[in-house]
C-alpha cells in the first residue's frame, strides 16, 4: 500500500458534483493498494499515520499528531500511485492490485482507521472524483508499507 499524505487546513471530494467527504484541519490521504498487499500493510500505515508528528506545536515545531490536534482524515482511493512510467508513453498499472482486491483493502483501511476514533471521510472507490484541498505548509509526504518504490 502506498500513500501520498498532505497536511490540510481543509479538504473535500466530490462525485458528480456532490460532496462525498469533507474535513477541516487534518490529513488528506491518497491511498493505493498494490498487488500482494495485506491487512497487515493497512494496519502498519494506519499506525504510522496516527503517530506522525507533522502539525505545529505552539512554538511552530512539527510536534503534534492528527489526534493531538483533533483533526480529520480524508481517504481517497488512487490506484495511479502504482503507475509505472518507465516505458513508453502510457502508464502501466501492473503493480496495482485488481479492483476487487483493492476495494476490500481500501474498505478495511477505512474501517480500521475509523475504529481509532479519528474522524474519517472518504471519496467513492473507482468513481471519477474531484479533490479540493488547501495544503497547509505545504506539507506533503509519500510513504508505503515498507516496500521499496
Amino acid at each position: 500500500m502506498r500513500i501520498v499524505l498532505q497536511r490540510v487546513s481543509e479538504a473535500r471530494v466530490e462525485v458528480a458534483g456532490q460532496v462525498t467527504g469533507a474535513i477541516g484541519q487534518g490529513l488528506l490521504l491518497l491511498l493505493a493498494v498494490g498487488a500482494g498487499d495485506t491487512e497487515k500493510d493497512a494496519d502498519y500505515l494506519i499506525h504510522k499515520t496516527l503517530g506522525l508528528r507533522i502539525f505545529p506545536d505552539p512554538e511552530g515545531k512539527m510536534n503534534l499528531s492528527v489526534q493531538d490536534v483533533h483533526g480529520g482524515v480524508l481517504v481517497v482511493s488512487q490506484f495511479t500511485l502504482y503507475g509505472d512510467l518507465r516505458k513508453g508513453r502510457r502508464p502501466s498499472f501492473e503493480r496495482a492490485a485488481p479492483p476487487e482486491v483493492a476495494r476490500e483493502l481500501y474498505d478495511y483501511f477505512v474501517r480500521q482507521f475509523r475504529a481509532t476514533g479519528v474522524e474519517v471521510a472518504t471519496g467513492v472507490f473507482q468513481a471519477d472524483m474531484k479533490v479540493y484541498l488547501t495544503n497547509d505548509g505545504p506539507v506533503t509526504f509519500i510513504y508505503d508499507a515498507g516496500k521499496s518504490f
